[in-house]
């Protein structure tokens, strides 16, 4: 199992005070260092963290893969097929939301979506889905084009203590309807050092994603020594 680390906040940081550091390339490097085998970034249309020359910089330097989260509207297609990332991750977009609170409607939206995947596609570029963990959803996006899903687990780890095992099955039956349908599987939102185990465990799991709980960490033992404590939890 993967671990990639996304370095958004490190970004929110940054933005707070309108300045140059932290460095979100520099954190990039360091949690590469460290053992993480991919760097995500969210590229948002309202540039609240990620800016563009961040995401020009982090194609140049980052070695292992370079995820970009972004939502597939037409200007955020025309930098990805520009700039190259290694993958894409298409999300749904809210201007005035703290994070991403939930996954693509595939079902809903697929015909759009489908000719999103088919431009990132011809420019060379994986497409991942990120979707929440319903049957119906993982296999609409194997129909549109998309090669791997990124399952949502924030409905698991924002659960009460009672129903965290319930919402954990649903992620285990989202798993194998994606490997069903020849999907790599990647998870995460709201993952943390507290709740990551159970996860980690399911098997067939490629990737996991976590930024928040280990840039959090980050600010208190270093870049570096944050990371290595997460791939410390997950399964080799």
């Amino acid at each position: 199992m993967r671990l990639a680390v996304n370095i958004d906040h490190v970004a929110t940081v940054r933005q707070a005070r309108m300045t140059t550091e932290p460095e979100p390339v520099a954190a990039a490097l360091l949690a590469e260092l460290a053992g993480a085998q991919g760097i995500t970034v969210h590229l948002r249309g309202d540039r609240r963290h990620i800016q563009d020359r961040d995401l020009e910089v982090l194609r140049q330097v980052v070695t292992t893969k370079l995820n970009v989260e972004m939502a597939g509207t037409q200007e955020m297609v025309e930098i990805a097929t520009r700039i190259k990332p290694d993958q894409v991750t298409l999300v749904p977009e809210k201007p005035n939301e703290l994070t991403t609170t939930g996954g693509l409607d595939v079902v809903r939206h697929a015909e759009s979506l489908k000719r999103v995947v088919q431009k990132l596609s011809r420019a060379g570029i994986k497409t991942s889905l990120f979707i929440d963990t319903a049957g119906s959803q993982v296999r609409k996006s194997r129909v549109v084009g998309a090669v791997a899903v990124e399952l949502n687990t924030g409905p698991y780890a924002d659960a009460v203590v009672e129903d965290r095992d319930q919402q954990r099955r649903r992620v285990v039956r989202a798993v194998k309807v994606a490997r069903g349908e020849g999907l790599e599987v990647l998870a995460g939102h709201g993952l943390t050092y507290r709740n990551v185990l159970p996860i980690a465990a399911i098997g067939q799991i490629d990737e996991l994603n976590i930024g928040h709980s280990i840039v959090s960490r980050a600010v208190l033992v270093g870049m570096e020594s944050a990371v290595r404590e997460m791939i410390a939890l997950m399964p080799r």
